[in-house]
């Protein structure tokens, strides 16, 4: 059987079959840093997952999936209560070699794949998954790469303030008052962001004001908490931010990650 808790212990590289799939219902979960033999996939039906590789993090809400090479480490977080869905591929199935990577947004017909597959018992014997195997890559070369993940600058100081940033929780700074903290002109500063993340100070963090956005909406906080969180001088400021990088509302966002 294909569906575990939390506290079952489960290696997919122990199984001999091309394709293992896992169903899970987990409430906060920390998976720790880890790698596979066998590329992976994740999608999450109800719930937020993140996931933090080498120098970069991606935020996967409902209807969204991200795809890990083999041999990537990796640490998954998953928010308030998650419809866990995962598959693992050997290598030798795969008809592209997907060597980076990768979330998308899931159409109808690949969360009803993935959703089969995840309860397939572990012992299928690969004929029976030609045809399923087949259709789902189809459908899975067709998707479309989505703007959810944010890479993260090696500079030193900076990783010690994103530290900060994240078990605290505070707003992130102007760039003034970053250079202050990090001690480093914002000139250095300007560049390293560049160089590093390939992003402006500015444009970073909006894309992380977004993606913490979408994490802390899963969880049960108020919208306000959230704006006033993330800096925001008022609730309507965050709404218009939100709906301006989303298309949708927090309310309306929030009404689909946790039903």
């Amino acid at each position: 059987m294909a569906f575990i808790d939390a506290h079952t212990p489960f290696d997919p590289d122990g199984f001999a079959t091309e394709v293992v799939g896992l169903a899970s219902t987990l409430g906060r979960h920390d998976s720790g840093v880890h790698q596979h033999r066998k590329a992976q996939l994740l999608y999450a039906p109800q719930g937020c997952i993140t996931v933090t590789l080498n120098h970069l993090r991606c935020v996967l809400p409902p209807s969204r999936a991200a795809w890990i090479p083999a041999n990537t480490p990796h640490c998954v977080e998953m928010i308030n209560v998650v419809a866990y869905r995962s598959l693992w591929f050997s290598p030798s199935v795969l008809p592209f070699d997907p060597d980076s990577v990768k979330v998308v947004q899931m159409n109808p017909l690949l969360q009803a794949l993935i959703e089969r597959m995840a309860f397939w018992p572990w012992d299928k014997p690969y004929a029976e998954m030609q045809a399923s195997l087949a259709l789902f890559f189809e459908e899975w070369q067709h998707t479309q790469q989505e703007p959810l993940s944010l890479p993260m600058p090696t500079d030193r100081r900076l990783q010690q303030a994103i530290t900060r940033w994240r078990q605290t929780r505070e707003p992130l700074p102007t760039l003034s008052a970053l250079s202050q903290q990090v001690g480093a002109s914002e000139k250095t500063l300007t560049r390293v962001f560049q160089r590093e993340t390939g992003m402006s100070w500015q444009a970073w963090r909006q894309q992380w004001r977004l993606l913490h956005a979408i994490e802390w909406l899963a969880e049960p906080v108020s919208i306000s908490e959230v704006a006033y969180q993330l800096g925001f001088s008022s609730d309507s400021a965050f709404i218009a931010f939100f709906r301006q990088h989303w298309g949708q509302t927090p309310h309306q966002f929030r009404q689909v990650t946790t039903r």
